[in-house]
């Protein structure tokens, strides 16, 4: 028997992922804990019974909680490390050391953004394994490449930091594991040379599912199986910017109403706002025949019954849709989105539309391509194939447990 330590952000799509993982690892005999800012969250995800080591920083409200929504490119990216990442780590790493102390893993699973758990681990002469439950960060950290002056920004980033919680004279990047990536993709969406330097530490697993709690009052004798059905959904992390996208979806697909009927997840009632500023308060949206829409949806299950996904591209969606063979319009937003979407398309399993500009007659075109050209659900099914055949969270808690067994005796410097 072997002990797990996973250590994640306060971020529901980094979490996800790893649920099943933990849940294997247990059925296996093992023993799994959590180092984590928000134990509520992980509790909520992966169960109530989950042992969680309480970490300082910030509890986010969704997947992004922090940085403003305006913000784009090169600003993101300095307001994402400078103001969410780094400082994250510090908080979180007095947590995650006393943890390991406490609970004594013999490997360290850390998110690719819980660089506490990496630069920790290594201190303390702990094996560690990355959890990269987003791809877009092999293709980011081949572009830096073609930027070294973002690529020296980061570097002095990342020893400054280690400096102050990690080992001075370590040299491994807390993104990427040396000892193993666990990559929640594979190159069938990826690409076939994503992640090509990072070497032989990748195993590409595919996507990690797990039952999650389903919403009991789903109507799911609303769904209509003479019409194709559209799933709609932002995420958690966009509620702030979804507003005019979700009013042209609607839209669209009640232009469609006659072959199509559409679920629309709208968390944050912004349809509702909408529809009082565009005087539509005689529109029942929430209970009419072509257009359900809901503040959350038992997202794995319904996806075995949708036609197609209208999407911002989040890597755990777009995975999700793919793992059961659902062609996807995409529409990104910010942050790993547009590397995402671009998967998607250049796979051929979607078609891209822009976020901020696209119109109801646009969204409609992209809609009935997915839907009515077999290009898309062939590449989509396709992927689904590969997806199912990577393995999953078995061949994760394999990977894993192959590292803990490899490994030696460690001792706390």
């Amino acid at each position: 028997m072997s002990g797990f330590l996973f250590v994640v952000p306060p971020l529901v799509g980094h979490i996800n992922p790893t649920v099943g993982v933990a849940a294997e690892l247990t059925a296996r005999g093992h023993r799994v804990a959590w180092a984590s800012a928000d134990p509520g969250l992980v509790r909520r995800l992966a169960g109530d019974e989950a042992a969680v080591f309480p970490c300082a920083g910030p509890v986010l409200t969704g997947e992004d909680g922090v940085r403003p929504a305006e913000l784009r490119g090169p600003e993101a990216l300095k307001f994402l490390w400078e103001r969410f990442l780094v400082p994250l780590a510090e908080a979180m790493a007095p947590g995650v050391r006393a943890a390991i102390g406490e609970f004594g893993p013999d490997v360290v699973v850390a998110d690719q953004q819980a660089f506490a758990g990496g630069l920790v681990a290594e201190r303390l002469r702990v094996p560690w394994a990355t959890s990269s439950t987003t791809s877009a960060e092999f293709t980011f950290a081949e572009a830096l490449a073609g930027m070294p002056k973002v690529a020296d920004w980061l570097a002095t980033l990342l020893h400054e930091l280690r400096g102050r919680i990690g080992d001075p004279s370590g040299t491994a990047d807390p993104r990427f594991s040396p000892h193993l990536v666990l990559a929640f993709s594979t190159p069938e969406l990826v690409g076939p040379g994503a992640g090509a330097g990072a070497g032989d530490r990748i195993r590409w697993v595919g996507p990690s599912m797990a039952p999650r709690p389903a919403a009991a009052d789903f109507p799911w004798t609303w769904l209509d199986p003479a019409r194709a059905t559209v799933l709609v959904t932002l995420g958690t992390a966009n509620t702030d910017v979804g507003a005019r996208f979700l009013a042209e979806c609607r839209e669209a697909l009640r232009s469609r109403a006659d072959r199509v009927q559409a679920v629309i997840v709208d968390p944050a009632n912004v349809l509702g706002a909408q529809a009082d500023l565009d005087d539509l308060n005689d529109m029942d949206d929430q209970d009419d025949k072509d257009v359900l829409i809901r503040s959350s949806v038992p997202q794995l299950p319904l996806l075995e019954r949708v036609d197609a996904v209208v999407c911002h591209a989040g890597h755990n969606t777009v995975c999700e849709a793919l793992w059961h063979g659902v062609p996807l319009v995409v529409a990104p937003i910010r942050d790993d989105q547009p590397v995402v979407a671009g998967q998607v398309v250049d796979a051929g399993a979607g078609i891209r539309v822009r976020f901020g500009r696209v119109t109801a007659p646009k969204l409609g075109a992209a809609i009935d391509a997915v839907l009515h050209e077999p290009g898309y659900r062939a590449a989509a099914e396709r992927i689904r194939t590969a997806f199912r055949a990577a393995g999953g969270a078995r061949a994760a808690a394999t990977h894993l447990e192959e590292l803990a067994g490899a490994t030696p005796s460690k001792e706390a410097p």
